[in-house]
């Protein structure tokens, strides 16, 4: 079996959507402390961790993350997530910095307005269950002030936001507190 396929990529409910008329992805705690993604609300019983509204890319300029000394500092987004702009082969998107994502994954229209094609299909286990998609590879990615070369993508059909995951997130030093992600080169 080919590496990808061991990838159980459990990609947010927020990207791969069941439907396209859902529009909010509610992440919840059920009563054994587990979460849970879903498309309604919390239930009572239920923690509410965050929610996020579906939408297409969002618009590099509304990711306010800025650089100070060498650390890219991103302040959360109302909605409970971190978003921070960027680009792949010099096409510009905004990622939602995901740690619960195995990989960087894009939309397949971007990916593909961005010249990155699938190179092998593969099934993905996501929140939503079984999907189909791809794996590539991105020659170059950038996001806030650091740039890699040669990583590892998977692209989904369904899939409205890129995610930042944590095959590139791997390589660097993330920090969260009080409503603030710092990301830095390990040293």
């Amino acid at each position: 079996m080919k590496r990808w396929a061991y990838l159980a990529v459990p990609l947010l409910a927020l990207g791969l959507l069941a439907s396209s008329n859902a529009a909010t992805i509610y992440k919840c705690k059920n009563q054994e402390g587990k979460l849970v993604y879903q498309e309604t609300p919390c239930a009572k019983q239920q923690e509410s961790v965050s929610s996020w509204a579906a939408k297409q890319e969002a618009a590099p300029g509304e990711a306010t993350a800025q650089v100070v000394e060498g650390v890219l500092v991103i302040p959360q987004h109302p909605g409970g997530h971190y978003f921070v702009p960027g680009s792949v082969n010099g096409k510009a998107l905004t990622f939602v910095v995901d740690t619960g994502a195995s990989a960087v994954v894009l939309p397949r229209s971007f990916a593909m307005s961005a010249g990155i094609y699938c190179r092998e299909k593969i099934l993905m286990n996501t929140v939503n269950g079984t999907a189909s998609g791809c794996v590539s590879v991105a020659p170059k990615l950038k996001f806030g002030p650091f740039t890699l070369t040669d990583v590892p993508v998977m692209i989904a059909p369904q899939l409205n936001q890129p995610l930042l995951g944590m095959n590139l997130l791997q390589q660097f030093k993330i920090q969260q507190e009080n409503g603030v992600l710092w990301v830095s080169r390990m040293r």
